[in-house]
């Protein structure tokens, strides 16, 4: 007999570590959260599209596709207002190479060099969830905030040490609860399970 505390399987459309313990924290109490490579799927997946939704449902279709198993996907990047939205959909690979934060953040403070503060931008998360039988649930969360003129703090990562949230402090600095409370990612997830909700009503 199965156990009816089970948590129903969500593979998570990405091997980075840093979101999927976002994704876990935020809901592991729903689901049991696993990664592609621990879902049997080990793949670049080229994320061409042109918005962060795009992306992030190519992504959770292709490992649905892979596994036949509901996934989730999130595209998530930066929006500098005096940049005209940049870095936005390149935001992991602004530089020329993905996943470098370092270079990232580097030509982004060289881009806004003569830019006063304040520098105003968000960050956005598209999350699509996927699943077998049914239609895509793809939702937007946003997390608004400053551009600062060095880096602050030493936790989080993509521009997090540059990003200056609503408490004040950076994304790099505040603690991972209070991250994963205000989050665009938090923001975005919220959104689908709210949606999820009333198509189950």
């Amino acid at each position: 007999m199965e156990n009816a505390n089970v948590l129903e399987r969500l593979i998570v459309a990405s091997n980075n570590k840093n979101k999927l313990r976002e994704f876990d924290a935020i809901l592991g109490h729903l689901y049991q959260i696993v990664s592609m490579r621990d879902a049997g799927v080990d793949a670049d997946i080229e994320e061409d599209g042109v918005t962060f939704e795009d992306n992030a449902l190519i992504k959770a279709q292709y490992v649905m596709d892979q596994t036949g198993c509901a996934a989730i996907a999130d595209d998530s990047g930066l929006e500098v207002d005096a940049l005209g939205g940049a870095p936005g959909v390149y935001s992991a690979r602004y530089c020329g190479r993905h996943g470098d934060d370092e270079a990232n953040n580097d030509l982004l403070l060289e881009n806004l060099k003569d830019v006063p503060a304040p520098r105003t931008g968000r960050y956005v998360a598209a999350i699509a969830l996927v699943r077998p039988g049914k239609e895509p649930i793809v939702r937007r969360g946003t997390c608004d905030g400053e551009i600062l003129f060095a880096r602050r703090g030493q936790g989080g990562f993509g521009y997090d040490p540059l990003f200056q949230c609503e408490t004040g402090e950076t994304f790099a600095e505040v603690s991972m609860e209070t991250k994963n409370a205000i989050s665009h990612r938090k923001r975005g997830i919220v959104a689908v399970l709210n949606a999820l909700s009333e198509e189950q009503a």
